[in-house]
């Protein structure tokens, strides 16, 4: 009877020191785990803010070409050349008054 007693007792240690072991191990999996997530997460966060910074770039370049394109002087010259308008002489204006 005293060795199966011992014999309970030793399994119950065992059967206590693994449930540790498994405890640890899987511990260690969900930090690996969760590091692995936050790198992949900050290496996307990069990417993205690298793909904003271009986006940023590019969008000074179309507000400066827009700034370009629509001055004054550059609509007359269009109008001019591709639509052959000009501005009506002195003697064609009518001036409505209220």
């Amino acid at each position: 009877m005293n060795g199966l007693m011992d014999t309970l007792a030793r399994v119950r240690i065992d059967l206590g020191l693994l449930l540790m072991v498994l405890a640890v191990l899987a511990s260690a999996v969900t930090v690996i785990y969760s590091k692995h997530v936050g790198r992949s997460e900050f290496i996307a966060m990069q990417q993205l803010e690298n793909r904003r910074d271009l986006l940023n770039e590019e969008w000074g370049r179309l507000l400066l070409e827009q700034s370009t394109w629509t001055t004054p002087a550059r609509v007359e010259q269009q109008a001019r050349e591709r639509l052959q308008m000009m501005a009506p002489a002195t003697r064609n204006t009518v001036v409505i008054t209220p």
